[in-house]
């Protein structure tokens, strides 16, 4: 077995956004006065709402991706996953916080998730192919 090192080092990276989104929960939570849920904060639930998709999406992706790259896949398979979900992952926050069905919105959002799924599909597939 390989040490995923790509994917540890995404993984540090990846760590940094979500400790950046998670500043910015806080501060809007300061900012509303919201010790819990959202308060009826629009902005504030947006933004959890960012936080709370990357981390219901981004651990479980990066076991799959470094399971794979683990188990002997390429560097460049590795690396353009990995590219395309720190992309996605990015873009989602800006479109999270765009006005409803705007062009951001749209494209960011979707965007962003559209990378996401995309990169958890493929992840998948190529490591069932792997072991069979």
């Amino acid at each position: 077995m390989v040490f995923p090192s790509l994917t540890a080092s995404y993984g540090a990276v990846l760590a940094l956004l979500f400790s950046g989104l998670s500043i910015w929960v806080m501060a809007r939570r300061l900012s509303a006065n919201v010790l819990h849920g959202d308060g009826g904060d629009a902005v504030l639930l947006h933004r959890a709402r960012s936080q709370a998709n990357f981390a219901e999406y981004v651990p479980f992706i990066l076991l799959l991706v470094g399971l794979l790259e683990a188990h002997g896949a390429g560097r460049t398979l590795v690396h353009g996953l990995l590219i395309v979900l720190l992309v996605g992952r990015v873009l989602h926050p800006f479109g999270m916080t765009a006005p409803a069905n705007s062009p951001r919105q749209f494209a960011c959002r979707g965007g962003g998730i559209l990378a996401t799924f995309a990169v958890l599909i493929v992840a998948a597939v190529a490591l069932l192919l792997r072991l069979s």
